[in-house]
């Protein structure tokens, strides 16, 4: 679904509360099945709209957000049966949500959208304010927006400064496109993405030989130490090139948009001050 078919989806979604005047409109409870919207929906709803976010946010393997924050609210995977349970005005969904359980809660009558990962941080403002106006609080979307401007004014480079040609580099050797939230976050903060600019695509694999015989300023090493996916990235080939650096990058910061990209661009910008 595309940002205006997300906003159109949750306008409709919510048009029954509008209907309802001011000093007696109830606000909307929410189910989330998605870590992005999870760590977006507890930013901008009052925890007793939340009934229950993805089951993803409360394991620190694939969570955008603090997973202690997460575990204070119910969580669930995601069934049908799940969702009926908690019959919840709303459900805010990945686009990976199975066509079948989308078709089967809105037969229910439970409206179900779907939010795309956000290919950069002009779709992610979107959709910040597209969540923040469904869960009836659209000053907290302005507020959050504020906040993620804000880190990343702070973390822009400074006037003619040359962008760090940058890699990341996640594990198995896999390299983000161009048209992704972290190569726009790198444009940002100062750097020029190496595997935009060669050609690769999302998901495209990167092999050690060409990552030794052309390497870039600085590696950002994203991957997942829970999963087993450091061996190639510890290379100690990688090690021994004296002109480049070697950074961490926590992989939850690549994909979620929202609270995520003040994280992503504070650790983004350590990295370049320390160039």
């Amino acid at each position: 679904m595309r940002p205006l078919a997300l906003l159109a989806g949750l306008a409709l979604a919510a048009c029954s509360q509008a209907a309802v005047p001011d000093g007696e409109r109830r606000l909307p409870t929410l189910v989330s099945l998605n870590p992005c919207s999870d760590a977006i929906l507890v930013e901008v709803a009052n925890p007793e709209q939340i009934l229950a976010l993805s089951h993803y946010s409360s394991d620190p393997a694939s969570s955008s957000m603090n997973p202690d924050l997460a575990r204070r609210y119910s969580s669930i995977s995601g069934s049908v049966e799940e969702v009926l349970a908690l019959d919840p005005d709303l459900v805010v969904a990945g686009t990976f949500l199975p066509p079948a359980t989308a078709t089967a809660l809105r037969e229910i009558g439970i409206p179900v959208v779907t939010m795309p990962i956000a290919n950069d941080v002009a779709q992610s403002r979107e959709q910040v304010m597209a969540l923040a106006r469904a869960s009836g609080h659209p000053e907290r979307g302005r507020s959050l927006i504020e906040k993620i401007d804000g880190a990343l004014d702070k973390a822009a480079p400074a006037q003619n400064t040359r962008p760090v040609s940058a890699i990341v580099w996640q594990g198995g050797g896999i390299v983000p496109g161009d048209d992704t939230l972290i190569a726009d976050l790198l444009r940002l903060t100062g750097f020029s993405s190496l595997s935009a600019t060669r050609g690769f695509s999302q998901a495209d694999y990167l092999p050690l030989e060409i990552m030794l015989a052309d390497p870039p300023d600085v590696i950002l090493a994203a991957a997942n130490p829970r999963m087993n996916e450091n061996r190639q990235l510890g290379h100690p080939a990688l090690r021994a090139l004296e002109d480049t650096r070697l950074a961490r990058l926590d992989p939850s910061l690549l994909w979620c948009g929202g609270p995520t990209i003040i994280h992503a661009a504070q650790r983004l910008k350590a990295v370049r001050d320390a160039m």
